[in-house]
């Protein structure tokens, strides 16, 4: 995960943890509100991004999902064999990640559940990289853009031009939207730290060996599959509060149409609801480590995109977010709610 680093996070750190802790002193031992939690941390999530300098629970997942992939995959065995230890691989690493998480913030100070809730979200980081993409293709600086945006996108882009790279920011706003705010904050919601938690380590499974390579095919089939079940509210939810933020006719026609084109189950629906509310075209050629592939078009008959409709976007996708925590808040109260004693 990458962010610029604020120069004023530990200062901003230290301010809120020792507001917490006061907070927390004088309530005993309660548990933070699930509304107070997902407000604290998209506030903190706002304030200081993911520093690459410290550490994050993520890189540790992907350690663990590099150490398993190494001691479990082998060439040599059965497709059976791969799935049946890919499969293992992915229900121990998410069980593992869900309990102890449940152990840390429940002997840890309450900070430290508002810290941990933080790094699952990726607004700011969000915002930062694709700023930076933006800030290049303005000063028509194409290496440094192409460079930028290969930060943030899987798909080769040493010869990508101005339209290219940003078709591939809009379509990256689009699902990390999805699977980076609205998702980790659903799971926040109805399942407080864990299940975020958990979530990330579902879609870290996913982004590193869910892939339909030779390697991967059988071994990361259980993680990617589980990926599309997680995603499966989440990316709907994307998309109609992105077409909240423009529901005229002719972008929920856009969506209406053509959200199921995706392979993906689940991409198509932010990508589409993008696709329609800025009026331009998605979908095309790309290719990933030098293999060509064809992603079904969205929007057919709109125009390509252009570094305006990119900024436009990042501004769709920070209201998405904002209009994203609102939700998790209101989904988080109702759920207390319902489960307190009348």
């Amino acid at each position: 995960m990458t962010s610029r680093q604020s120069s004023r996070a530990p200062s901003t750190r230290s301010f809120i943890a020792i507001g917490w802790e006061s907070k927390c002193r004088s309530a005993g031992s309660s548990r933070l509100s699930r509304p107070t939690l997902i407000t604290s941390a998209a506030t903190l999530d706002w304030l200081l991004g993911d520093p690459e300098s410290l550490p994050h629970p993520v890189r540790l997942i992907g350690k663990a999902i590099a150490a398993g992939d190494h001691a479990l995959y082998r060439e040599d065995r059965t497709p059976t064999y791969n799935f049946l230890a890919g499969s293992a691989l992915t229900f121990a690493l998410v069980a593992a990640t869900w309990k102890l998480t449940a152990v840390l913030i429940k002997h840890l100070p309450k900070p430290f559940e508002i810290l941990l809730a933080s790094t699952c979200l990726a607004s700011r980081n969000l915002d930062d990289e694709a700023r930076a993409v933006l800030t290049a293709l303005e000063l028509d600086d194409l290496p440094q853009a192409r460079q930028r945006i290969a930060r943030i996108v899987g798909r080769d882009t040493a010869h990508l031009d101005e339209p290219a790279i940003a078709r591939a920011l809009i379509e990256t706003l689009a699902e990390s939207a999805a699977d980076g705010i609205l998702a980790p904050l659903f799971f926040l919601a109805i399942g407080g730290v864990p299940a975020a938690m958990a979530f990330k380590a579902i879609s870290t499974l996913d982004s590193m060996i869910g892939h339909r390579t030779k390697r991967y095919l059988h071994f990361g089939k259980t993680a990617a599959r589980l990926d599309d079940l997680a995603n499966l509210i989440p990316a709907r939810l994307t998309a109609l509060l992105i077409l909240a933020t423009n529901p005229s006719p002719a972008a929920i026609s856009t969506y209406s149409q053509d959200h199921n084109k995706h392979a993906s189950p689940n991409a198509g629906h932010p990508e589409s609801a993008m696709a329609g509310t800025l009026g331009i075209q998605l979908g095309g050629p790309s290719t990933y480590d030098g293999e060509p592939h064809t992603a079904p078009i969205l929007n057919a008959s709109a125009p390509l995109p252009t570094r305006t409709y990119a900024r436009r976007a990042l501004h769709i996708t920070r209201a998405v977010s904002l209009l994203g925590t609102a939700l998790a808040i209101a989904i988080a109260y109702n759920t207390t709610r319902r489960r307190s004693p009348q």
